[in-house]
């Protein structure tokens, strides 16, 4: 059976009609998604019951029919299977203790819990086996300097403060805590893989905050090393990433052997056909506010991506996650567009 259409332009097909998904398209804008997450006592409690966490994976396919879905799960569950104390206070976000010393760092596991991670490979064998054979799967961790600065700080920050000065401070320290993420990373994903995930992305939701020298040591590099230890165990896995940078930082990204590269907002996608090897698969990146807006905004948005993409390999999505006030109805219509 021929490869669904996102997974051939994620091996180098440039389609006429772009493959569909959205980043965070399981979630708080679907009437069916609060429903259900209302009889969860806690965020982490949804992630780690397979049936739920399955369901709440397939409604979007069944309400939009995109091309992929995308486990449904939270990139910090990683370091919650390092035994770092991790919740989700409704209202306030993520809550976990602080590393900020050896002693603190000491206390982690050395290798990532797995029976720990269990329920999201059960959810991930229990999407796959319920998808249409046209749709792809899609696993995915958070990126180490992302992940290791929620665990530094203890909460999101508006810029991952706390992590920045800890590099700076004692970039021994950073470094350990970088590889230990590291290396659960690319055990997790290689699991995701074994479990029926199609391809995997790889978030670095924080690494635009880093200057060059950093970005390159607490970044680029640990991305390259997930690259290349997932491919060990699974050859010609597929590895999406989505450093939120620009420029010279995106350049950099593109050389760490991924198979595509997620753009965000920021990103001109002109520049980018230009700039980023040819033949690389790009994914993105209309602003989610364009989409809650709709109408031409929408269409507009939607037509200069095409039109700048539409000579390479292109997955079409936002170059953020959707909303909570999205309206169904211009998700439909962005649908629509690109299948018309």
């Amino acid at each position: 059976m021929q490869p669904s259409l996102f997974l051939r332009v994620l091996d180098g097909e440039v389609a006429a009609k772009p493959p569909v998904w959205l980043m965070r398209q399981a979630g708080r804008y679907l009437p069916e998604y609060r429903e259900l997450r209302a009889t969860t006592p806690t965020f982490l409690d949804l992630c780690y019951n397979p049936k739920l966490a399955a369901e709440v994976t397939l409604q979007p396919i069944r309400r939009f029919g995109f091309d992929a879905a995308i486990l449904f799960s939270d990139i910090l569950v990683v370091p919650d299977a390092l035994g770092l104390p991790t919740s989700f206070e409704t209202g306030h976000g993520p809550k976990l203790q602080p590393v900020t010393t050896a002693e603190g760092f000491a206390a982690l596991h050395e290798a990532v819990d797995m029976e720990r991670l269990a329920p999201v490979l059960e959810t991930v064998e229990r999407v796959r086996g319920s998808l249409p054979a046209e749709t792809a799967l899609i696993g995915f961790c958070g990126a180490p300097f992302t992940v290791a600065s929620y665990m530094v700080a203890g909460a999101g920050t508006p810029d991952q403060g706390p992590a920045r000065a800890l590099a700076y401070r004692d970039p021994d320290l950073f470094a350990r805590l970088i590889a230990r993420v590291t290396d659960a990373s690319v055990t997790y994903l290689s699991a995701q893989l074994a479990a029926g995930a199609d391809a995997v992305m790889i978030f670095d939701s924080w690494a635009g905050v880093l200057p060059r020298l950093e970005y390159e040591r607490w970044s680029q590099e640990p991305l390259a090393r997930i690259v290349s230890g997932v491919r060990a165990r699974h050859p010609g896995a597929r590895i999406i990433g989505f450093p939120r940078v620009s420029g010279g930082q995106l350049l950099r990204a593109a050389t760490t052997g991924v198979t595509a590269l997620g753009l965000d907002i920021a990103v001109d996608p002109h520049w980018a056909d230009g700039a980023l090897p040819a033949g690389l698969p790009l994914q993105g990146n209309l602003d989610p506010k364009a989409l809650i807006a709709g109408g031409r905004a929408l269409d507009d948005g939607v037509d200069d991506i095409r039109s700048a993409l539409a000579r390479r390999p292109h997955v079409f999505n936002l170059g953020h996650g959707i909303t909570p006030d999205t309206p169904i109805p211009h998700v439909e219509r962005l649908v629509a567009r690109l299948r018309a």
